[in-house]
């Protein structure tokens, strides 16, 4: 395991290293420049010279890269070119809007989706099948920015539930903050559900037509027996692969949500801060997503090995 566990290891290095390149390099050639951008047309040449010097834009692409990557091992990002405040502690403000709200997401995703893909798999070509098929189908077609406008229509403006927008904040207590995330994690959590569940349910479907599935029937197993006992961990590995995927998906796929419930998390942050060309805060915000994303798939890696032992022998 700790073979295993090491290989994938050098592997996120490896791939965190080619990101940092990638995101530097491409944000970099982005046409426009923010000294010239900041101080808007009318600006003296020499004023936006000594911008760019103040901001540290007249170094070479090479230099700046190095000296963004040794920051970020240090924990410094660098300042915000329109703030001038460290890059880091905005993040760190936004993070704790993103972070529960993608958690949130994504732990009622899995409570939606567990017992529905069972559910469906359990009752193949039955009624209960073809009814939470259909709800996923729609679930998937409909995309989640539309159950957002439907749910603050319905529970904001017509029952007052909850609140149409904003963020309550964690000092106001953990029950408020909460109660604010809700809307957003429900319109983000619905269409992640039905394609879970999709998956849950032909993963599912797959082991049951294993031979160690008919052996368990025939040592007097029922099949929902075998399905619990046998089926469920061994349809685990695609829906692990999903649920990973899903967390990053919903930590940096989250703009569009935001910016409709006009929540400060780092997708609106990433908005502004392109909108403004603002490139050091762009650069590491995509970076943390990133890191993020590779970090999920390591752990995704591990839960596999944890899962099924015969990946740990191969290693």
């Amino acid at each position: 395991m700790l073979r295993y566990a090491l290989k994938r290891g050098l592997s996120l290095l490896v791939s965190l290293a080619v990101a940092s390149l990638v995101i530097f390099f491409v944000i970099e050639i982005a046409p426009g420049d923010p000294a010239s951008f900041m101080l808007g047309i009318n600006a003296e040449p020499d004023t936006v010279a000594a911008l760019r010097t103040e901001l540290g834009l007249d170094q070479g692409k090479l230099q700046r890269y190095l000296a963004w990557v040794g920051g970020m091992l240090r924990g410094d990002f660098g300042m915000s070119y329109t703030y001038r405040t460290p890059v880091v502690g905005m993040i760190a403000d936004r993070m704790w809007v993103s972070l529960p709200l993608a958690l949130y997401a994504l732990t009622l995703s899995t409570l939606i989706a567990f017992p529905a893909g069972i559910y469906a798999a359990a009752r193949r070509g039955k009624a209960g099948d073809m009814a939470v098929m259909g709800a996923t189908q729609l679930g998937v077609a409909v995309p989640n920015f539309w159950f957002a406008m439907i749910l603050v229509l319905i529970f904001a403006i017509n029952l007052r539930w909850f609140g149409a927008g904003g963020f309550a904040g964690w000092d106001k207590g953990v029950g408020a903050a909460l109660h604010s995330l809700t809307l957003p994690a429900i319109a983000l959590a619905l269409p992640q559900a039905a394609i879970l569940a999709r998956v849950m349910r032909s993963a599912l479907l797959d082991i049951l037509g294993e031979d160690f599935m008919r052996t368990a029937r025939a040592k007097g197993l029922t099949r929902r027996q075998a399905l619990w006992r046998h089926g469920l961990r061994n349809a685990m590995i695609p829906v692990l692969t999903i649920i990973g995927l899903q967390f990053s998906f919903l930590l940096a796929g989250a703009i569009i949500i935001e910016q409709v419930f006009f929540l400060p998390g780092l997708g609106r942050l990433v908005f502004q801060a392109i909108s403004s060309r603002d490139l050091i805060v762009v650069e590491s915000v995509v970076m943390i997503l990133v890191f993020a994303v590779i970090t999920v798939n390591f752990l995704v890696d591990l839960a596999y090995a944890l899962v099924d032992p015969r990946l740990r022998s191969r290693t």
